[in-house]
């Protein structure tokens, strides 16, 4: 676990630095503040603060010279002891040049603040999109054009919107800032216009430099198209703290809380107790331990159902409803009499049907749900379909997807097939999904994969009249192993934003309570229907 964590911290080190040192040096040549510097500068140095798509494009468009972090940051976090979500672009990452994976990041950012009625402050910085790749981010329905569709709905739903122009502003992305409420410009940095001066002589013949053509002066003094222009990052970024300060409050959903107690065991105790063979048993009460108040969990149906661990207890004075995967050996009645078993995570039909109950009673009782998910998917074989394994699978599936409460996942072991939409993975719209560094994400397990897509290929050779020795098997056994592992990583899901960060599990509880607080400011929430569930 501490290596898993030495190469967390490095990688997050190296975000930091997003274009590199030269870069950073050269941006900071012109005033301005790097996009870290703006974030900090503005959040409350006392409050916490989670990013959101974190290591967002880790290793992806290679051959264009790589896209840090997607060129853009994304916080949750507190301004004036508010909490906001932060879009800061990473000027020093291609100019802050739109990748397709920054538009979907930047979705991710509004879609967090639509689900929870948040304000949202854009600090603009960027050279609109990356033209080379204009086919991938510009035309279709999630595509960069989303992005302004989404700042007219969150207007209409009176969700405040702040931007800063403390750099470029071009073309298309031009258009984020003035459709929000408030609109400030930093002087000498600070651009906007629909075409920048080389366009416009290559277009229309007119000889004009861009300061004069969407400068500051330009645009509070001519055009109002800005509302105030500020001498520096620093100023324009006070204006926006006294801006948030007046808004005024959403009604609250009425989560329950009270107030905290510290987790029975230390958060560092989360190292030991979760092995690093994932085959390996573990009691996930022991981890749960290190997250959940002292002395607030409830099991629900303890005895029955054991591969799912469901049970109510707050977090941090929060109260929340836990569903979380075993795998410990235990002593269970099946089919057949009492039998020992390893509980590696699997979905048993017991356990599927308690899962689904209690999340229907959580959804009734206005209660937020927690996932943990290390699964290796739904138990297969004659016994468990004649029991109905589809059949209470889907029960669970149903109840969950149709849930109305805020739920948040944690990936911290195994997240293989069905179990990954069972266990509310990214297709189920958690309002936050972290990974652990432990974290494995695939349809199935590399083991399971290479022997499946290994018989595949031989029974393809046998047609074709060509036969494998065993040297020759296990050879292409590990190739196909290997690249299959390499998609395992929780960082290649990161980098895809199937997942919204690697973390470390100590800060699991963190993030819960910062979801639930920002859940807890939007009152709309609907009736619960969980459709057609057969019994």
């Amino acid at each position: 676990m501490q290596k898993l964590l030495d190469n967390l911290k490095k990688k997050y080190e190296q975000l930091h630095l997003g274009g590199g040192i030269d870069k950073i040096q050269k941006h900071k040549s012109k005033g301005k503040l790097t996009a870290w510097e703006r974030i900090i500068y503005l959040l409350d140095e006392e409050n916490p603060y989670t990013e959101i798509g974190t290591f967002a494009a880790d290793n992806m468009y290679v051959e264009h010279g790589g896209c840090p972090n997607a060129g853009v940051v994304v916080v949750l976090g507190y301004v004036k002891n508010r909490l906001c979500v932060v879009v800061s672009n990473d000027a020093t990452v291609k100019a802050g040049a739109w990748f397709p994976i920054s538009g979907k990041k930047n979705l991710r950012a509004q879609e967090i603040a639509m689900e929870n009625k948040l304000p949202i402050i854009y600090l603009v910085d960027s050279a609109g999109v990356y033209l080379p790749m204009q086919e991938e981010i510009f035309p279709d329905k999630e595509h960069f054009g989303r992005i302004f569709r989404n700042n007219a709905k969150m207007s209409a739903m009176g969700i405040p919107q702040i931007a800063a122009i403390m750099g470029s502003c071009v073309a298309g992305g031009a258009y984020l800032p003035i459709m929000s409420d408030y609109a400030l410009i930093v002087e000498g940095t600070g651009s906007v216009f629909l075409a920048g001066s080389y366009l416009v002589k290559s277009s229309i013949g007119e000889v004009i430099d861009n300061e004069t053509l969407g400068g500051a002066g330009t645009h509070t003094e001519i055009s109002g198209v800005v509302d105030n222009k500020y001498p520096d990052d620093e100023s324009c970024l006070d204006a926006i703290k006294n801006i948030i300060d007046k808004i005024g409050e959403n009604p609250k959903a009425g989560y329950s809380k009270i107030e905290a107690k510290f987790p029975k065991s230390t958060p560092e105790s989360i190292y030991n107790n979760l092995p690093e063979d994932r085959l390996k048993p573990y009691n996930v009460l022991s981890i749960l331990d290190a997250i959940v108040d002292a002395d607030s969990l409830e099991e629900y149906k303890k005895d029955y159902g054991k591969t799912i661990v469901c049970a109510l207890a707050r977090i941090d004075g929060w109260a929340v409803g836990i569903v979380a995967n075993q795998r410990e050996i235990v002593k269970a009645k099946k089919p057949g009499g009492t039998q020992e078993m390893q509980m590696g995570g699997v979905i048993y039909s017991d356990s599927a049907d308690k899962a689904a109950r209690f999340i229907m009673n959580c959804n009734q009782q206005k209660i937020p749900l927690v996932f943990f998910q290390d699964v290796t998917g739904f138990m297969v074989g004659s016994r468990s379909e004649h029991a109905g394994i589809i059949k209470d699978g889907a029960k669970m599936v149903n109840a969950m997807a149709n849930s109305v409460v805020p739920k948040f996942t944690f990936i911290t072991g195994n997240s293989y097939g069905a179990g990954n939409y069972a266990m509310c993975g990214k297709a189920y719209d958690p309002r936050l999904i972290y990974a652990w560094p432990t974290a494995q994400m695939a349809v199935m397990s590399g083991a399971s994969a290479g022997k499946t897509l290994l018989q595949i290929q031989e029974v393809t050779l046998k047609v074709k009249g060509v036969s494998l020795s065993e040297e020759e098997k296990q050879i292409l056994l590990n190739e196909i192993e290997d690249r299959y592992n390499e998609q395992l990583s929780p960082y290649y899901a990161a980098a895809r934003l199937w997942v919204d960060g690697v973390i470390d599990p100590k800060d699991t509880r963190k993030i819960i309570s910062m979801g639930i607080e920002a859940a807890n400011q939007n009152a709309d929430i609907p009736r619960y229907n969980v459709g057609v569930i057969q019994t």
